[in-house]
């Protein structure tokens, strides 16, 4: 093991995290406050950035545990594909999405798609930062040779 990989990619980690967070609750704060344009309403525009901050810091406090435990998976068995992130965020957002809901129909709740898009987006961006070199940190794995 790298020690100095192993402490970039712990940062990698930590940052792809947060900004996925960030770019999931600006997504969703965004869709709420209809696209304001800061040149049309600066204070609208304020407030939408505010929320989605606040959002973010709410969808970072339940998706903590779930979110470190697929990072965690990801990470010792080298995933390294953008498909794996994108379903793993989107999973985790329809997971806490629904987590509420059991018990008054089969349906599904209304903005779960919401939901899912902005944990496919959170997975995205998570990917672009530290998903991609997943797992850099572990020695190269040993190949079998048939004698």
């Amino acid at each position: 093991m790298d020690g100095t990989k192993f402490l970039v990619q712990l940062l990698k980690i930590v940052c792809g995290f947060i900004f996925g967070l960030i770019a999931s609750g600006l997504f969703l704060a965004w869709g709420f406050f209809q696209s304001v344009h800061p040149g049309e309403d600066p204070v609208a525009f304020g407030a939408m950035i505010g929320t989605g901050l606040i959002g973010a810091s709410a969808v970072g406090a339940a998706a903590l545990v779930p979110a470190g435990i697929v990072i965690a998976i990801a990470e010792f068995a080298r995933f390294k594909g953008v498909v794996f992130h994108l379903a793993a965020g989107g999973g985790i957002a329809f997971l806490l999405w629904t987590l509420g809901s059991a018990g008054q129909n089969a349906d599904f709740r209304p903005g779960s798609v919401i939901a899912l898009a902005a944990g496919f987006l959170a997975g995205l961006v998570y990917w672009v930062i530290a998903g991609r070199t997943s797992g850099c940190w572990l020695p190269p794995r040993q190949v079998e040779t048939q004698s």
